[in-house]
């Protein structure tokens, strides 16, 4: 168990309850870490296989915050679903990794795009994994837009639900490149099941990833605990900062993965607790060009970005923190 030293420790039994959710990623995991630093609320952490599930558990009230993604949040308002956005977390975390049959170079978009056509004449079309949903497919299909392919008609797309398997579906051949997440990028290319090709954050939603969310009747009910989270949350990315063994730590606890293989996906992180608006009315302009959302949700994103839990706990305004 990852333990904290110093004066943080566990709330007291007597304190308000907030259920919390998060994803069995790197940039995710850190969030185990909150009940250890929050003051003033008990926080019951809970690890889910993916963001889509810690969403599932937000909308059906099985845990009043999330950890979630951009992505996520936007998907979220397109399906009017009740959600609110209190404060940033931990972005980064994607990577582009190829089978290495393919031989393909790092960032090598001109080979890709030469490779793409190739295979789409052939009738074999290049199959592209990620996990449907998550922001890595949403980086993906940024990425190779950007770069003049299409998603949708020029690959075709495997969906592999757990990013844990991606690294399997690469050995078996089953898939030619995956856009998946860390510390599971940092595996693949350790054990040589596939090869770096491209970050891919050269698209709209840059390298943002994760948000902390909650709903607007946890914030009616319990606002003391809701600040005493996000205060939590702020100490957290103040610790991931300076203490790399903590999240290394909290990497290998989750994932079961070796310690090396987590300090490795660290390279590909950063902690950070703003909320970008302006960035994240270009990722939902974007999530509706791709087909991901069904409509363009840009104008409800301010009233459902909530700055002033994150403007208390660090004594910053809204606007020095991404309004």
């Amino acid at each position: 168990m990852v333990t904290l030293a110093g004066s943080y420790g566990p709330a007291r039994a007597a304190d308000p309850e907030i259920k919390l959710g998060f994803a069995k990623c790197a940039h995710c995991v850190p969030m185990g870490l909150t009940p250890q630093l929050a003051k003033g609320v008990a926080i019951d952490a809970t690890a889910f296989t993916s963001g889509n599930d810690v969403l599932t558990a937000l909308v059906s009230k099985s845990v009043d915050i999330a950890q979630v993604t951009y992505l996520h949040f936007v998907t979220a308002l397109d399906k009017g679903f009740d959600i609110v956005a209190i404060s940033g977390e931990v972005n980064g975390g994607s990577e582009l990794l190829s089978a290495p049959a393919l031989g393909l170079k790092a960032d090598d978009w001109d080979g890709l795009k030469k490779l793409v056509a190739a295979r789409k004449q052939a009738g074999t079309p290049l199959r592209v994994a990620a996990s449907r949903g998550n922001a890595q497919d949403l980086h993906m299909r940024g990425v190779l837009a950007t770069h003049g392919i299409n998603p949708d008609k020029d690959v075709q797309f495997i969906n592999i639900p757990n990013p844990a398997d991606h690294a399997a579906a690469l050995q078996r051949n089953e898939v030619d490149l995956v856009s998946t997440v860390e510390p599971f990028a940092s595996q693949i290319r350790m054990n040589g099941a596939g090869k770096h090709f491209d970050f891919p954050y050269d698209q709209a939603a840059g390298k943002l990833t994760n948000l902390i969310v909650t709903r607007s009747d946890v914030i009616r009910a319990k606002p003391q605990a809701v600040q005493s989270t996000v205060d939590a949350v702020v100490a957290l990315v103040g610790k991931l900062k300076t203490d790399q063994g903590m999240w290394v730590g909290a990497i290998a606890k989750y994932t079961a993965l070796d310690p090396r293989i987590a300090a490795a996906a660290l390279d590909n992180a950063y902690p950070d607790y703003a909320m970008y608006q302006k960035q994240t009315l270009a990722i939902a302009r974007m999530m509706k060009d791709l087909h991901y959302v069904s409509t363009d949700v840009s104008a409800q994103i301010p009233s459902h970005m909530d700055y002033s839990f994150l403007a208390r706990s660090t004594g910053k305004t809204p606007a020095d923190l991404g309004q």
